[in-house]
């Protein structure tokens, strides 16, 4: 039998189906963990098999636990981040370039395509897996109501 911290269960989380802090089980991958594990692209739950097949591609499962990642559900998310990081940055240079040296339009495109693609699309793998380790992690899960009997 194991500590009682890792018995004890609220009322709460036996309802919901959440983990928290007391019963959490052996093997849970801590945050830190996670997060490692998504910017790395690996499997959320082992931290070994990948989770990709192609550049943003998912696996069916892990070949290395089995886990099944059906699962996952990132929708926009990495993509809206991306696009909000790789915006500020390449408009503040092109703003600042243009301020200060006032180049040709062709020349913003050269200077300025390249690092758009750059800031979108190395980035953009390694933050979808992190918010598929993320939602692992927490257990998110669209929304369901509960059954109850009437009064």
């Amino acid at each position: 039998m194991g500590p009682p911290f890792l018995l004890a269960r609220s009322a709460h989380d036996r309802l919901c189906g959440m983990n928290s802090p007391d019963s959490i089980q052996p093997g849970t991958p801590t945050l830190y963990q996670s997060v490692l594990r998504g910017l790395a692209c690996k499997c959320p739950r082992c931290g070994e098999g990948k989770l990709f097949s192609g550049f943003l591609t998912l696996r069916p499962r892990c070949e290395a636990c089995g886990l099944d990642y059906t699962f996952i559900d990132t929708g926009d998310g990495p993509a809206v981040f991306i696009i909000m990081l790789a915006g500020a940055i390449v408009v503040g240079c092109a703003l600042i370039v243009e301020v200060k040296y006032q180049p040709p339009f062709w020349l913003h495109a050269v200077l300025w395509l390249p690092l758009i693609l750059v800031t979108t699309l190395l980035p953009l793998r390694s933050m979808k897996a992190l918010l598929i380790a993320l939602q692992f992690h927490h257990k998110a899960a669209p929304g369901r109501l509960i059954e109850r009997e009437p009064k």
